[in-house]
């Protein structure tokens, strides 16, 4: 076939958009993954495209294949190509590999039952794309206080590390009787030139050990269990799941999957522990014979606005309608937090900061007019 990726609207896509990329509208992790939902989220993108296209499978990925730079997603999608060669379905290949989630191997297989593969690849792609946006929503939000709070705890250190001790060289010269603050003061910058090393090399072992404790269940848990209760933060972490939550549903609910299977989906793919631990609570009571509504009005984690669409959706048969206005209503409170996230944290950061170097500086000078009334 004389059918070449170069082109297709695909590689000219990417080819317009590598000079709008910036650091911010790119997945960003401390730990990334080769294999991240920003490869997955271009693969369905890109896979919808090419059957909408006309073209088979199999050529598809054969593309697909070919246009990929990085080594561990091209192995990946060479894995699921010699799988279709040999008679495998799609979604058979996915389940094979441990690098995608029975939430998409379900959505696959059924659009593969059903003939509506290209629109589930596509629906997928959205799904992606949100998550990716939520991610990097985040990371906008946060990546500014963090480099304010950042070059505070800096000029903190040089105070403490620098500043503070020339005075206490003057003032011991002087024998002079320091107030109880500034004894604070250069006790604390004593305790950092003594422990400061100790200190940053703690810092770098917890965060190392934080990623190796990553995959455990009682690290997450506990993880997000103290997320969850941080004031302004938890609910903005809330809301983000719950955004990818109906989404997710939408999907699902799109491709007429009942409601119990639907919510093990979710619940399998989420990792969100209070979440997950909601959704088995759901799941549980479905099978007992409640409504979908009633178990979710059960936790807290769902609010009261959600109960009452889902009671709605479940009297009127519009599930897919009303998750789907879920979504949007959860996704621009996203944005909008984001954004009274970043405002907020900025002047409250800058004015916890100017009053501890104010202390620092009130500390240090008090002893200076002591020793300007004793010489006048």
């Amino acid at each position: 076939m004389g059918f070449k990726l170069e082109n297709t609207s695909i590689k000219n896509a990417r080819k317009q958009s590598a000079f709008a990329d910036n650091i911010m509208t790119r997945e960003i992790k401390l730990f990334g993954l080769a294999f991240s939902n920003k490869v997955k989220e271009n693969f369905y993108v890109e896979l919808s495209v090419l059957l909408k296209a006309g073209i088979n499978l199999k050529e598809s990925l054969e593309l697909l294949v070919n246009s990929q730079n990085k080594s561990q997603p091209k192995e990946v999608f060479s894995a699921l190509l010699n799988a279709i060669i040999s008679g495998e379905s799609l979604s058979g290949a996915m389940k094979q590999s441990n690098k995608f989630t029975s939430y998409e191997f379900y959505s696959i297989r059924i659009g593969e039952e059903t003939g509506t593969l290209q629109q589930v690849t596509s629906q997928l792609g959205s799904f992606y794309a949100t998550k990716n946006e939520q991610h990097r929503t985040i990371i906008s939000a946060l990546t500014y206080p963090i480099i304010i709070l950042t070059t505070a705890i800096l000029v903190l250190f040089f105070m403490l590390h620098f500043v503070v001790p020339m005075f206490e060289d003057i003032y011991e010269q002087q024998h002079i009787e320091l107030p109880a603050i500034t004894k604070a003061i250069i006790a604390i910058s004593k305790f950092l030139e003594t422990y400061g090393l100790v200190l940053i090399i703690g810092l770098i072992m917890m965060i190392m050990l934080s990623k190796m404790m990553s995959n455990k269940n009682w690290y997450k848990k506990y993880k997000d269990l103290i997320l969850m209760r941080l004031p302004v933060f938890g609910k903005f972490i809330k809301i983000v799941h719950l955004s990818q939550f109906t989404q997710a549903i939408t999907l699902l609910t799109t491709s007429k999957i009942p409601v119990v299977n639907s919510i093990q989906l979710v619940k399998d793919m989420v990792t969100f522990y209070p979440l997950q631990q909601a959704l088995w609570e759901v799941e549980k009571s479905i099978l007992k014979g409640n409504s979908l509504s009633a178990s979710l009005s059960k936790h807290s984690l769902f609010d009261a606005k959600m109960v009452a669409l889902v009671k709605v959706a479940e009297e009127t048969n519009q599930n897919e309608f009303i998750f789907e206005r879920l979504n949007d209503q959860y996704t621009a409170q996203v944005q909008q937090r984001s954004k009274l996230l970043t405002s907020a944290l900025e002047p409250f950061i800058i004015t916890i900061v100017g009053v501890i170097v104010g202390i620092i500086l009130i500390a240090m000078y008090l002893p200076m007019f002591k020793l300007s009334s004793v010489l006048g």
